[in-house]
């Protein structure tokens, strides 16, 4: 066992048990307790919560990756996933609370009929799975580095771990796993960060250093060939960047994982510190991701560049034989001439989702610290992945088979299908971390799409425009959902030229804008919902002046 492998297990073993110990101290018996923590979870505490369940392996693993080979178009990243968030703390986290209910097709339903609840849990089953498979993806790939083993060992050995603490404790135990989650991936991810820009900038503070580093990369780059880091739109449109930042803003806004986060405060007033709260915690990584980016950028390049292929260094070997570097001599030469995008089409093809886990051997960093990053790659990527298996097994086991199928079913019955229904999900959700659609930020940037092309409309408007029923609802769901998963499959997998040089990431922001079209539509076409309801969205809105209201009708 080499010094890194041992150190990945200290760290591993060490932090699995501190899972396992805290969802058995956390176990339920209760819907309540498995679906939303029983509403009591203090706001700092669900802040951190909220932040791990959010961030995931796409944020840890993935994003500066991406960012480090697009380099200035990939900051649709930083904006589509933080300015989401914003949109879902300010626009909707305090008026679903207000709700009280367990699910976002809880609040479907309730707003617009049993149907609609019907097509809300299809379409949040859909889009977890597609979530999820990015995470699973994520453990697949620590496992395969660290710990020597093949990426189908390390999604079955993360699946198990994630079945045992979301199975026990539901929302609850997931809640407080999360908590030391976030603890253990927040410094896996500030720790080599500090020590590598004090290295190469001589300034221990990430987000001050990397723009002389950035300076240093730009004449890297000229001195290859390649256009500059910092120059905008040369890996994609002016558009793209557009509707891909769009897209993840509003599928942010209506992840059914991240807004039921907020039916586990303890009211509205903590709703809204939650959201504080996590906001903080949030913007400690992804004020720190571009300038991991540009150091991982700036050590890859001057390690490989016009390098001997038999003298590259170590990490470079390690790399490959997971599968996850691969070199190819095309002209005989044995120097490596990588291209722009270090692909398959130059002479090393680089894994987007390696950077951030290979940054500190790269950079030369001891064997603790590159275990502690294997460690909280894991933490973001089954952080995540608990949630999504809750939003699964809710949509199940409360929306469909207790609230449409049997609605005397008693609480123990609820909870072992939602445990079962939970057993299920691991499995598939194992299946497509073996198999995932693209890369981890990549197959999240779909899940986003998909969720801003069904939810988003439907539950702003259902919160802010009275006139907005059933009927416009559904349309508008199926239509965008369905538009999108077409557009996606068809360029992904079928081939497809892109329209308008419209990737498959942004196009969620076109499906939602024709969702909200149909919705808007078919709604003022068709009758408008009752007026009990259309009070019910008034009192959440305005409780106070309804309040007012109602006293001067009654004297």
């Amino acid at each position: 066992m080499s010094e890194i492998q041992l150190w990945t297990t200290v760290f591993v073993v060490l932090s699995f048990g501190t899972y396992f110990f805290i969802a058995w101290r956390s176990r339920v018996s209760d819907t309540e307790g498995f679906y939303v923590a029983g509403h009591g979870v203090p706001a700092v505490a669900n802040g951190a919560a909220l932040a791990a369940d959010w961030m995931s392996a796409a944020s840890f693993i993935s994003m500066a990756g991406l960012i480090a080979f697009l380099g200035y178009d990939g900051a649709y990243y930083l904006m589509g996933w933080t300015g989401g968030y914003v949109l879902l703390a300010l626009l909707l986290a305090p008026y679903l609370r207000k709700f009280g209910k367990y699910t976002v097709p809880d609040f479907m339903g309730d707003r617009y009929s049993q149907t609609t609840r019907a097509f809300a849990a299809f379409a949040a089953i859909f889009v977890s799975f597609t979530y999820v498979a990015g995470q699973m993806r994520g453990v697949g790939i620590v496992f395969s580095r660290f710990l020597e083993s093949s990426i189908e060992v390390g999604v079955v050995v993360g699946i198990t771990v994630v079945l045992f603490y979301a199975v026990l404790g539901g929302m609850k135990g997931i809640t407080w796993v999360q908590v030391a989650q976030y603890t253990v991936l927040i410094f896996a991810y500030l720790i080599p960060a500090v020590a590598i820009a004090q290295r190469l900038s001589g300034i221990p503070v990430p987000q001050i250093g990397f723009g002389q580093i950035m300076q240093e990369l730009d004449q890297l780059q000229q001195q290859l060939g390649f256009s500059l880091y910092s120059d905008p739109f040369t890996s994609t449109s002016q558009l793209d960047v557009f509707l891909v930042t769009l897209s993840l803003m509003v599928g942010t806004a209506g992840l059914p994982h991240v807004i039921v986060r907020f039916y586990t405060a303890r009211s509205v007033r903590a709703a809204r510190y939650t959201a504080g709260w996590a906001l903080l915690f949030i913007a400690l990584l992804y004020t720190t991701a571009p300038a991991i980016a540009v150091f991982a950028k700036t050590n890859l390049i001057q390690d490989v560049a016009n390098q001997p292929i038999d003298e590259l260094p170590g990490w470079v070997d390690n790399w490959d034989d997971a599968g996850l570097i691969t070199i190819n001599d095309l002209n005989g030469d044995g120097i490596i001439q990588p291209n722009e995008a270090f692909d398959a089409d130059g002479e090393i093809d680089v894994d987007r989702d390696i950077m951030v886990l290979a940054n500190p051997e790269i950079a030369g960093l001891p064997a603790p610290i590159v275990g502690l990053v294997a460690a909280g790659g894991l933490a973001a990527a089954m952080s995540t992945a608990a949630g999504l298996l809750i939003v699964i097994a809710s949509s199940v086991a409360h929306d469909v088979y207790y609230k449409m199928m049997r609605p005397n079913a008693t609480e123990r019955q609820q909870l072992r299908v939602s445990r079962l229904t939970m057993a299920g999900a691991v499995v598939i959700s194992g299946f497509f971390g073996i198999f995932p659609p693209g890369y981890v930020a990549q197959t999240v940037a779909f899940a986003f799409g998909f969720a801003a092309a069904s939810f988003f409309p439907a539950i702003v408007l259902g919160i802010f425009w009275k006139r907005c029923n059933a009927a416009g609802a559904i349309a508008g769901l199926v239509t965008g959902l369905s538009i999108t998963a077409f557009y996606i499959i068809a360029v992904v997998y079928g081939g497809m030229t892109p329209w308008a040089t419209i990737s498959p990431s942004g196009f969620g922001a076109v499906g939602m804008l024709v969702n909200l079209a149909v919705t808007v539509g078919v709604s003022l076409a068709t009758k408008p919902p009752p007026e009990h309801m259309q009070e019910l969205i008034e009192s959440i809105r305005y409780p106070a002046a309804v309040r007012r209201t109602t006293e001067a009708g009654r004297q």
